[in-house]
C-alpha cells in the first residue's frame, strides 16, 4: 500500500503539469520571440470558452472540442499578430506591456458581456470523472490523461524547437532579423506561425483546465501570473525548463496546502523566489 504523500505528489504533479499546459506557449513566445505577452492567458480563456460553448450547446464529445480551442486561439492570435504585435517586436518592453495587458482588460470585459460573470461548468462524460485505485490510491482518470498530453506535448515542442529546421528560422529572426532575412528567410512568417503555436497552446490549455479550475471572465489575469512565475522559474527559451519548473512549483503548491494551510498558498511564491535567487536567470535559462 502506498503511503498518503505518494498522493499528494501525483495531485502535486498533475496540478503541474496543467500550469504547464498554461504556460507553455508563453515560453515559446517570450522565450524564442523575446516578446512580453501578457495577454497570453487571454488566448487561453478563449480556448476553455471554446470548449464549454461547444460540449453544451452542440454536444460535441469533450476530446473533439480540443483541437478547434486550439486552432481557433491560434487564428485569432494571428490576426492580433498582423494588427498589433507585429509593429512592437523591436519596441520596449514598456510599450509590448501597455500594448497586451489592454488587450487582457478588453478580452475580460468581453467575455464577461457575452458569456457572463459566473462560472461555466464543463459537462465532462462519466468515464473521465473516475479514478484508477492502485495499491490504495486513487487516482482521477482526468489528471493521468492531462499528465500524458503535457508529456507528448513536451517533447513533441522539444523535438520542433532544438533540431527542426523551423526552431532554426525563429533562433535565427530572433538573434539577428536583418541577416535572416538577407539569407532568404520569411520572418514575419515565421514570427506569425510561432506566435499562432504559442496561442494555440494556450487555447488548449485553457480548454484542458476548465475541469480543475474553472472558467469565468477574471481567468485572464488570474493564471497570467502563474504563467509568468513558470516561464521565469524555468528560464526563457527553454520549453524543458518549464517542464520542470511547473512540476516544481505544482507540488509545492499542493503539498504546501495540504501539509501547512495556514501559508500553503503563498508557498508556491516563496519556492519561486529560492530558486530566483539560487539561479536568477532561471532553472535552464540560456539568457
Amino acid at each position: 500500500m502506498l503511503p498518503p504523500i505518494f498522493g499528494v505528489l501525483f495531485d502535486g504533479f498533475a496540478y503541474g503539469m496543467l500550469l504547464f499546459l498554461l504556460s507553455v506557449g508563453q515560453s515559446v513566445t517570450l522565450g524564442m520571440m523575446n516578446f512580453i505577452n501578457l495577454a497570453h492567458c487571454s488566448f487561453a480563456m478563449l480556448g476553455g470558452y471554446m470548449t464549454v460553448a461547444l460540449m453544451t450547446h452542440y454536444g460535441w464529445p469533450f476530446f473533439a472540442t480540443l483541437p478547434c480551442a486550439f486552432i481557433v486561439a491560434a487564428v485569432v492570435s494571428v490576426g492580433f499578430e498582423r494588427l498589433f504585435y507585429r509593429r512592437l517586436y523591436r519596441a520596449s518592453d514598456l510599450d509590448q506591456v501597455l500594448l497586451t495587458i489592454g488587450i487582457v482588460f478588453i478580452s475580460v470585459a468581453v467575455a464577461a458581456y457575452i458569456f457572463g460573470t459566473e462560472q461555466k461548468p464543463l459537462p465532462l462524460p462519466e468515464y473521465l470523472r473516475s479514478s484508477l485505485t492502485f495499491l490504495g490510491l486513487r487516482f482521477a482518470v482526468y489528471r493521468l490523461i492531462m499528465i500524458a498530453i503535457a508529456l507528448a506535448i513536451t517533447a513533441l515542442l522539444v523535438l520542433t524547437v532544438e533540431y527542426t529546421r523551423f526552431g532554426a528560422r525563429v533562433r535565427a529572426a530572433v538573434d539577428n532579423e536583418r541577416m535572416a532575412r538577407g539569407l532568404g528567410i520569411d520572418v514575419d512568417r515565421t514570427f506569425a506561425i510561432t506566435f499562432a503555436l504559442g496561442s494555440g497552446l494556450a487555447g488548449l490549455g485553457g480548454a484542458l483546465a476548465v475541469e480543475i479550475v474553472g472558467l469565468d471572465p477574471s481567468f485572464a489575469l488570474t493564471y497570467l501570473v502563474y504563467v509568468l512565475i513558470v516561464v521565469s522559474v524555468g528560464g526563457l527559451g527553454s520549453i524543458s525548463g518549464s517542464f520542470v519548473a511547473a512540476a516544481l512549483l505544482g507540488i509545492s503548491d499542493v503539498a504546501g496546502k495540504y501539509y501547512v494551510p495556514a501559508i500553503g498558498a503563498f508557498l508556491i511564491y516563496l519556492v519561486m523566489i529560492v530558486l530566483l535567487m539560487w539561479r536568477p536567470r532561471g532553472l535552464f535559462g540560456r539568457r
